[in-house]
């Protein structure tokens, strides 16, 4: 298996599975939102074209890519690209539920399966000095959101409805189903 992702934390998480890729390759695709775009349409549509693209390379292989977003309403929130984009990100999460999603695909056989999940995610309030000590620690950086779940941002989590795994960037249940060939 292939896996179609340069993040450490997907790997992270295959592994917790007990799956080792015996191949890493990032698909190098443009990930811009298209004008209008909805985050579940988005994310479906990222991951999948990461999948199709090193299947296309490498047909006779399993390839798992997926994508994550953070979407408040029909905003999507990519990965902060610095740091006032960071500050933008966290005082819009302030307060407020939001909806991570990510998109699982699966290209065997040259078949494609795919598996988009949504958690619900609530921050609480932040003071201008958390938000600060945030932005200084530098996690924010490669996250979708500007956010890691499983680092320091998880005191400022109060409420969360759904899959932990996939806040943090991989769905578990749903991509042991995927990987079992049980496609929903």
């Amino acid at each position: 298996m292939i896996l179609a992702s340069a993040s450490p934390r997907r790997l992270e998480l295959l592994k917790q599975l007990g799956i080792t890729p015996s191949a890493i390759i990032p698909a190098d695709i443009d990930e811009s939102a298209l004008p209008g775009e909805l985050p579940a349409v988005y994310v479906k549509r990222i991951a999948e074209a990461k999948a199709r693209l090193i299947a296309a390379q490498h047909p006779n292989d399993t390839i798992l890519a997926a994508d994550t977003t953070v979407a408040v309403g029909r905003r999507i929130l990519q990965k902060a690209e610095n740091e006032a984009h960071a500050r933008q990100f966290l005082t819009l999460l302030c307060g407020r539920r939001h909806r991570t999603l990510t998109c699982v695909a699966v290209v065997r056989d040259g078949m494609l399966h795919s598996k988009t999940v949504s958690t619900v995610v609530q921050f609480k309030r932040l003071s201008a000095q958390e938000i600060d000590g945030y932005i200084a620690s530098g996690e924010w950086q490669g996250k979708a959101g500007g956010y890691a779940i499983q680092g320091l941002a998880a005191a400022f989590i109060p409420f969360i409805s759904g899959s932990f795994s996939n806040v943090v960037g991989l769905p578990l249940h749903e991509t042991a189903q995927l990987l079992r060939g049980y496609a929903a």
